[in-house]
């Protein structure tokens, strides 16, 4: 089907490619949407208000067992009250997910703050409590923590709430990417003290943007409310005493999240079924599904994963625009493996780059559980690299997740990937 070359490349002409588009995580639709669409456009809820708003802040606060939720016009949007919430003034430090989106963090420097990076761990590919540990060390100043759910999959979230408690830290939890995943059988989003979920177009549940602001604090709630509505005041007239935002969410947007709630745990086992059909399709390769506790945690399976071992590595450089690789028989790597994808009309995407790689952020504070604070030295002076991070964005991969793919086409997928590493 897929053999190579001398030159050890990849001959691709012998499978042909999909005739429709096997995505990354596109939105899948049920119907339901546009009877509550319809509504809001009959009863002439155009606006931010309407009974499709209201419903949905209820129904995702009874999902996660949080008292108050805000309904905003993007994940973003919500991570960025939840920054204000916390109080981040100008110049001060705030410890973020390392291995992340990069909306993770825009909003701490929206409002002025310096994003401390904190180095990811193995066992959930999410933010380390031991380097976080190590940071208040290092920083004991800093009271904002912005932690994040990677692809689904909840991080080790007691340990970290613990961590952030016993130095009085307010825990700011991104759960854009893992909405319906637990741990140790309670949801996310409701771990940190203010939770932010994500309704954008390639979520678990889309509302095509759209997102929401989770909090057990009736006055939080109420701040973000002004706020994210001009922060107008009650009088007669419109009065504004504080700097406020065009951040609510539009009735007709929540008509849609509405219709989609209705389906989250439906959307969830087929994303589960997609994650272990590659598990087992991978079983005889050189790679590893991205992990997650199953002891404690369930997650939502988001986008399936896979990491290649070291030993299966062909050589791969990454410059900030452009990868290279040497092809290898018995060995592939992410870029080979995404090319290969792209030519058969299937959508796959790298890892995302950690923030302390990020031309951006180069000279922002990095911490990690060994080595000092910029990645590169080990404590015991090896020369590695101690960033598990940058390993798994130069090892890792996403694969095409979407919950319409079929077993055939996932199938032959699965069957690209092996010839890669032929």
């Amino acid at each position: 089907m897929i053999s190579r070359n001398r030159n050890g490349e990849i001959a691709l002409s012998h499978l042909a490619p999909f005739e429709e588009r096997v995505w990354l995580s596109s939105p899948t639709m049920h119907g339901e949407e546009l009877q509550y669409v319809k509504e809001a456009y009959e009863t002439n809820w155009m606006s931010t208000v309407g009974e499709n708003i209201q419903c949905i802040e209820e129904e995702v606060c009874e999902k996660t067992g949080v008292k108050y939720g805000v309904a905003l016009s993007a994940g973003t949007a919500a991570l960025h009250l939840a920054v204000k919430l916390a109080g981040v003034k100008p110049g001060e430090r705030v410890f973020c997910s390392d291995l992340t989106f990069f909306a993770t963090v825009n909003p701490v420097v929206y409002e002025g703050g310096i994003p401390v990076f904190i180095d990811t761990e193995e066992d959930t590919w999410n933010m380390d409590p031991a380097a976080l540990d190590r940071a208040f060390e290092l920083y004991p100043d800093v009271k904002t923590v912005m932690l994040a759910n990677l692809y689904g999959v909840p991080g080790k979230l007691e340990e970290i709430k613990k961590i952030c408690h016993a130095h009085g830290a307010f825990l700011i939890e991104d759960a854009a990417e893992s909405f319906g995943a637990t741990y140790k059988g309670r949801q996310t989003g409701s771990f940190g003290d203010v939770g932010c979920i994500s309704f954008n177009g390639n979520k678990i549940i889309t509302g095509s943007s759209g997102g929401i602001l989770l909090t057990d604090d009736r006055l939080m709630a109420d701040r973000v409310r002004k706020w994210s509505t001009q922060s107008r005041e009650q009088a007669p007239w419109y009065q504004h005493e504080e700097l406020g935002y065009n951040y609510r969410m539009s009735n007709v947007i929540a008509g849609v999240v509405r219709g989609q709630l209705l389906h989250l745990q439906e959307h969830i086992d087929q994303k589960k079924a997609i994650y272990m059909r590659y598990k087992e399709g991978f079983k005889d390769l050189p790679v590893t599904m991205n992990p997650y506790d199953e002891k404690n945690s369930a997650p939502n399976f988001w986008l399936s994963c896979m990491l290649i071992d070291e030993a299966g590595m062909c050589r791969q450089v990454r410059e900030d625009r452009q990868a290279h690789y040497t092809p290898e028989h018995g060995r592939s790597c992410p870029t080979e493996i995404l090319e290969a994808l792209a030519y058969f009309h299937a959508e796959g995407r790298p890892i995302w780059k950690p923030m302390h790689l990020q031309p951006i952020f180069r000279m922002n504070p990095f911490v990690a559980r060994l080595g000092n604070e910029k990645a590169g030295t080990d404590a015991h002076g090896s020369g590695k690299a101690p960033d598990l991070g940058a390993d798994i964005f130069s090892r890792g991969l996403c694969l095409p997740s979407d919950n319409k793919i079929t077993p055939k086409q996932q199938d032959v997928i699965i069957e690209i990937i092996k010839r890669c590493f032929d």
